[in-house]
């Protein structure tokens, strides 16, 4: 009897601008690890932006399991090909870039060789992922104060700095700090105002700002956070904001924070968004539900 026969496929895609320092050296037990546990083990190296999505889309459906091994980008090309092509794959994820916010937010390690351990020993749990148009994300979608930064920042200064190459980007960018003329709608509800920065989540992590308490919003109920920012109009707002954002407690009054499966926010002005720290263009619209509990997060 062939064994070969019996094996599990597993496509293992490495991202090399994020993860060919950290996962080089470690590659071999990976893979090694991922046969132990019975996979056939398939590797593939992206090319060029956007590789991740591509390859998903189009021959995820041929594997057992997905792994990908990358940042947070990485991540999210791999979440969106699966949505793309309507596949719910089990989905593992090594995180080896620079901030790995998913990774932080849902206490995953950066010890590739436990990560691949815990990916082979089969353990699964289902999140919410995020529906932006025609695109998606898996944590949050961003737009206003700062949020350029994740898209903009070299790549290599966020290698070497993580989240310190944000911080020293964040003061050379106070020039673009304006407030944004919106509409939103959520759940039949509208809104109009003006505001710095708006987040919407499909968890309680609420773009490394504020951890909204787990009775509130799951992982997996199909609920969005939305979090919105207002214009502070005098030094004692702003000294109350940064007191609000530097302690991660929402309870403030520039803050407004509500919950729905639904929202559109409408902008006269073209805003670019944030989707997972991939910048999603300039936009006068955005309609934003969920998929709820698609991702099977292996691991």
């Amino acid at each position: 009897m062939n064994k070969s026969l019996d094996l599990k496929k597993l496509l293992l895609i490495i991202n090399p601008v994020t993860a060919r320092a950290a996962v080089t050296p470690a590659l071999i037990d990976v893979i090694d690890c991922f046969e132990k546990a019975g996979y056939r083990v398939s590797v593939h190296v992206t090319q060029y932006k956007n590789d991740t999505f591509d390859t998903v889309k189009q021959i995820g459906g041929d594997y057992d399991t997905v792994v990908c091994a990358g940042g947070d980008g990485t991540l999210n090309e791999c979440v969106s090909g699966l949505a793309q092509a309507g596949l719910q794959r089990p989905l593992g994820y090594i995180p080896c870039g620079s901030t790995n916010d998913f990774a932080a937010s849902h206490g995953l390690s950066d010890n590739i060789p436990l990560e691949a351990k815990r990916i082979a020993e089969g353990g699964q749990k289902r999140y919410d992922v995020g529906c932006f148009d025609e695109r998606f994300f898996l944590h949050h979608a961003l737009f206003g104060a700062f949020t350029w930064m994740a898209y903009s920042t070299d790549q290599e200064q966020k290698n070497k700095l993580g989240y310190g190459a944000y911080v020293l980007d964040g003061f050379r960018g106070l020039s673009k700090l304006k407030p944004y003329r919106l509409k939103l709608t959520a759940d039949g509800a509208e809104i109009e105002d003006e505001f710095l920065f708006g987040a919407v989540s499909t968890n309680r992590y609420i773009a490394g700002i504020f951890e909204l308490p787990d009775q509130i919003i799951g992982d997996d109920d199909g609920k969005l956070a939305v979090v919105l920012i207002r214009v502070p109009k005098n030094m004692l707002e702003w000294d109350t904001l940064a007191h609000s954002i530097l302690t991660g407690d929402p309870d403030c009054p520039m803050v407004k924070i509500l919950f729905t499966k639904d929202v559109t926010v409408e902008s006269e002005e073209g805003i670019e968004w944030s989707l997972d720290g991939e910048s999603s263009g300039l936009r006068t619209s955005a309609h934003i539900t969920t998929k709820q509990a698609f991702l099977n997060l292996q691991g």
